[in-house]
């Protein structure tokens, strides 16, 4: 899989070392309410289309140009379902990283599902009811964006956490990623728990 330059670029100055990261998911529906899909070549997975954004970049167009890059679908995107957090990725290659991810509800409008670079090994689309077997986050992320909630979903330590993490200078403490133990609450796009 292509490492894009500007990563490559700032591998070379801070080597393995763990890097925040933006990414973006495109939960992609066509007009029979089918999911497009992609069986990753680094993992042999099944998954959703997700990527790197590019310096700059919209998240928006990010997860267009993903689909476009991976799959030769294009796509519409229709709403932000979630905004996550990945766990720290530690690759074969002695990288690590971690992720804010941030998924969007897109909308086929043309193109042919195909595998369309290095990065997928297979592209389909599947029933909702008949999904393969997909990794944890993906197929969070994937609920979240056919859930039909009109709420973007993220978590929430909560006030008092949040704002103690804040006073330390970091995350909030006992937790290196900054999400509550027990992975937090999910939240709405106002605050509510869900």
């Amino acid at each position: 899989m292509a490492i894009p330059e500007f990563l490559r670029d700032l591998r070379s100055l801070v080597g393995t070392r763990p890097l925040w990261l933006a990414g973006v998911t495109a939960v992609v529906v066509d007009d029979e309410g089918r999911v497009l899909l992609g069986r990753r070549a680094d993992t042999g997975r099944w998954s959703v289309v997700s990527g790197i954004l590019d310096p700059g970049e919209e998240p928006a167009d990010g997860a267009v140009r993903e689909c476009w890059e991976e799959t030769g679908v294009e796509a519409v995107p229709e709403r932000i379902t979630s905004v996550t957090v990945s766990p720290m990725l530690h690759y074969p290659n002695g990288d690590s990283a971690q992720y804010v991810e941030i998924t969007f509800r897109c909308r086929a409008v043309g193109g042919r599902a195909r595998v369309n670079d290095d990065e997928s090994l297979e592209v389909g689309w599947f029933a909702p009811d008949a999904l393969p077997e997909l990794g944890e986050s993906a197929a969070r992320r994937l609920r979240h964006a056919l859930s039909g909630d009109p709420e973007t979903h993220f978590s929430f330590s909560g006030l008092e956490r949040a704002i103690a993490g804040a006073a330390a200078g970091g995350s909030p403490a006992g937790s290196p990623d900054g999400s509550a133990p027990g992975g937090g609450a999910a939240g709405t796009a106002d605050g509510r728990e869900s």
